[in-house]
């Protein structure tokens, strides 16, 4: 029987990239990839990672990190199949969501986030928008994340709309709101490196 662990890490890194030109995860900065860069910050707290890719990723990632897939019927689904997915890879009592697209995130910010977690889903807020890929989800989440997804529900507000999502202002947990800067497209990449520079 499999261990359950307190916190396991999920890290999301199986979009497209159309708008950026390139697979993002493998984009570089100060000589690290990205995915290398959020995965330090949830393996400083998780008690373990999962990466979910696609599968013309996976021989790109160092053979010691736990790769997997989106579970069948779920595959290309979006950032809900992808945490599912990792959910059933792990069992833990939570889980912290981080996207690779996102490499100025703190191990502080994402430690004080899983500190606050009580409820169904604990979410990040900037400028009053949600950032639902920077969360903490609790294990009884996946039975109703899987129901979501088997009705077709592929959206992230479907299932946080419907179960207790505590938001918490990004301002809370930083004074510095660019470590929240998802890089989408060259333009985002360019201002991440002002950012690194300043």
């Amino acid at each position: 029987m499999k261990q359950t662990k307190n916190v396991a890490g999920i890290l999301l890194a199986g979009g497209l990239s159309r708008r950026y030109g390139s697979p993002k995860a493998f984009a570089k900065v100060n000589g690290k990839h990205f995915y290398e860069m959020t995965y330090r910050v949830l393996n400083s707290f998780c008690d373990e990672v999962i990466i979910v890719t696609r599968a013309e990723f996976v021989e790109s990632f160092p053979k010691n990190y736990h790769v997997i897939l989106d579970r069948e019927p779920y595959v290309g689904c979006g950032p809900l199949a992808g945490i599912y997915s990792g959910m059933e890879a792990v069992i833990a009592k939570k889980y912290a969501v981080l996207p690779c697209d996102m490499p100025l995130i703190t191990e502080h910010v994402m430690k004080q986030l899983c500190h606050l977690h009580d409820r169904d889903i604990t979410v990040v807020t900037t400028d009053g928008y949600l950032q639902p890929l920077v969360s903490i989800w609790s294990r009884h989440m996946k039975g109703q994340i899987k129901s979501a997804l088997a009705k077709g529900r592929f959206k992230m507000t479907d299932v946080l709309d419907r179960f207790e999502t505590v938001e918490i202002d990004g301002k809370m947990l930083t004074h510095s709101p660019h470590v929240f800067m998802n890089v989408n497209t060259v333009e985002n990449d360019k201002e991440m490196r002002k950012w690194i520079k300043s």
